[in-house]
């Protein structure tokens, strides 16, 4: 493994067509993977794939916007019928506390609050499951891994309340998910411990790269957040794990430094944070 894509959704129905060739060409970019669950069913799904798979693990949690009824997403939940839009789970703690005692298991997520969509109704729900979700991973001792989304309106700044609640709930760090937030807040993450983890976007913005360029290398992790927000050169192509190959060399020229020096540290950060 000389590679870490420390978020991916290879449990998708994205993937059902391929989804073992898929993982046979990360393997062969050599390239690990931390399949993440958003519901009940999709952690689920994770679990069975990282059991079935040398050098893929899994993340086991509900997303925030799973926790009301919500958009319908046909790369996760499929397609008409019976794949429904989202149906507002309702977190049950013992069946996601028996998931997460798999070894295979290696963080809790995705989990957080996301205003992007936010209903008025659905802010404080979001809330009461994600500090349920924080109490998890401590009771587990594993880490989060955080979905944090902020809101069209200025006064809607999930990253803010994010710190907020960690700072009164969690006893364990974790990861900030496709950080998306200013130098700023991403300093306020850095310093409870929590590390931020880049996708391909890097790859074709500039948006980020002041955080990348001064954020410590021991606190960056790769990731894909396969299917989406594919890397170039693969744009207008489905995303999947050997593509956090891209992510890793884009790292390593927005900080000017030796690419195989970034890809070793990039590695030996996910096996910290994941206790891989």
């Amino acid at each position: 493994m000389n590679y870490f894509d420390a978020h991916t959704h290879t449990n998708f129905v994205a993937y059902d067509e391929d989804r073992e060739d898929v993982i046979a060409r990360a393997k062969d970019a050599g390239a690990g993977m931390n399949v993440v669950g958003t519901q009940l069913d999709t952690s689920r799904s994770a679990v069975a794939l990282a059991e079935a798979h040398d050098g893929v693990w899994a993340t086991i949690g509900l997303h925030p916007v799973h926790t009301s009824k919500s958009f319908h997403d046909a790369k996760e939940l499929g397609v008409g019928g019976k794949e429904f839009t989202s149906r507002g789970e309702v977190f049950d703690k013992a069946a996601y506390e028996a998931l997460g005692k798999n070894p295979k298991v290696i963080a809790v997520g995705e989990c957080g609050l996301d205003y992007y969509r936010l209903d008025a109704d659905t802010k404080n729900v979001q809330r009461e499951v994600f500090v349920q979700q924080i109490e998890l991973a401590n009771d587990l001792k594993k880490p989060l891994m955080l979905h944090v989304r902020n809101g069209t309106d200025a006064s809607a700044n999930a990253y803010l309340d994010t710190v907020e609640l960690l700072k009164a709930h969690a006893k364990i760090q974790g990861d900030v998910h496709f950080f998306a937030g200013d130098w700023d807040i991403a300093q306020q993450f850095l310093d409870l411990g929590f590390t931020l983890s880049f996708t391909g976007v890097i790859t074709f913005t500039h948006d980020y790269d002041e955080i990348v360029r001064n954020a410590p290398l021991d606190m960056i992790l790769s990731e894909t957040d396969a299917p989406y927000v594919t890397p170039v050169p693969y744009r207008g192509k489905r995303n999947e794990p050997a593509y956090v190959v891209e992510t890793v060399r884009a790292i390593a020229e927005i900080r000017a430094a030796d690419p195989k020096a970034v890809r070793l540290q990039l590695l030996l950060n996910a096996q910290r944070v994941f206790g891989l």
